[in-house]
């Protein structure tokens, strides 16, 4: 049966695709500059002493952008705020955004070899995201709306199962292919396969910087894909749907490559700014406030946007009334802003905050 966007697409060819039809100069370029690109940033990961100043803030924006583009709307500042907060009354689309966080993270730490990386994880990942109890889709879904379908997904049960399958037996045993080639390969069959009936594009998106992580091109999840493809979010789509309807790869491989060699230079550029004010802040610590420095103290207040007492208390950094001193002091140099929400005092590390609010 041709494909028809009305009916489900039950004929999505598994995977691989033909190899001549990857076979190409362009993409073979593309892939060069992406892979040195993405090594470069994996290389200076490293510099960053406390991993968490990296998961706690890039991967916040990464949540956030990536939720943007299914239409999931927060600010950097609810988000940053609501991160350290306690406060009830967080608005839901912050609170889904956070659980992107957390599904992020968590799946992370669950990857350890090729056989966690399973239709299990992705099901994890769909219920954190969404907060459904319910697994790989029973009914069919289609994409658009009320008065016009772009696309039908494969039909539930048996043959939706078996692109499935296929998906995640290529994601973890076919050796042949480059990952990076692979990984744009593997994001369009599962935007096409649609096994969820919701949080799709999200739960794609962490799998394909899982699946990096997996290669060994990236020691933490930081890649910033999301921020590509919401500055080209019309390109995404029609690409998705170019493979779809005529079998075209190279154009959509581009676009992942250039994702990947675009969002490292970016990334790298954060991870750099990010490292600059860090070391500036500890000299100006040591500077103007000799007597309340340590590592630790600036390792956390450079861990996410916002710090409150209970963080240092949590670390054993300090006694409460000393952890109050602390922040108070270094707002007062100029370190710190102070803000009250709900019930508690949030300092905001003024130049961690634009570092990354500025896209």
């Amino acid at each position: 049966m041709s494909y028809s966007k009305d009916h489900p697409y039950n004929s999505l060819p598994l995977l691989l695709p033909d190899a001549s039809l990857l076979e190409k100069v362009s993409i073979y370029k593309k892939l060069t500059e992406a892979r040195v690109a993405l090594a470069e940033l994996k290389g200076r990961l490293p510099i960053i002493p406390n991993p968490l100043m990296l998961i706690n803030t890039l991967v916040l924006q990464e949540a956030k952008d990536s939720s943007t583009i299914e239409n999931i709307f927060t600010t950097n500042d609810k988000l940053y705020k609501a991160f350290s907060s306690t406060a009830s009354n967080t608005d839901s689309a912050t609170k889904e955004v956070l659980r992107y966080r957390e599904a992020l993270w968590n799946s992370f730490t669950q990857v350890q070899s090729p056989a966690d990386f399973s239709i299990h994880l992705a099901v994890n990942i769909f219920q954190l995201i969404t907060e459904k109890k319910e697994e790989v889709r029973i009914g069919q879904v289609y994409i658009g709306n009320s008065t016009r379908i772009v696309y039908t997904p494969p039909e539930p049960g048996t043959v939706l199962l078996e692109k499935l399958n296929n998906w995640f037996d290529v994601a973890r045993n076919n050796k042949d292919l480059d990952p990076l080639l692979k990984m744009a390969i593997l994001h369009y069959q599962f935007e096409a396969i649609h096994p969820f009936s919701d949080g799709n594009g999200r739960t794609g998106r962490i799998l394909n910087v899982l699946y990096l992580c997996l290669k060994k091109l990236l020691d933490l999840p930081v890649l910033y894909l999301s921020k590509y493809i919401l500055d080209n979010k019309n390109d995404y789509y029609r690409l998705l749907r170019e493979v779809t309807e005529t079998n075209v790869w190279e154009n959509w491989i581009l676009y992942i490559l250039d994702a990947v060699k675009q969002t490292s230079i970016f990334t790298l550029q954060k991870v750099n700014a990010i490292f600059d004010n860090y070391t500036a802040v500890i000299e100006k610590v040591k500077s103007e406030a000799k007597d309340i420095y340590s590592r630790e103290l600036i390792d956390v207040i450079f861990s996410q946007p916002y710090c409150k007492i209970s963080i240092l208390e949590d670390q054993h950094i300090a006694s409460r009334n000393t952890a109050s001193k602390y922040l108070k002091k270094l707002e007062e140099i100029g370190i710190l802003t102070s803000e009250t929400v709900g019930r508690e005092t949030l300092y905001k590390n003024v130049s961690l905050y634009a570092i990354l609010s500025n896209s």
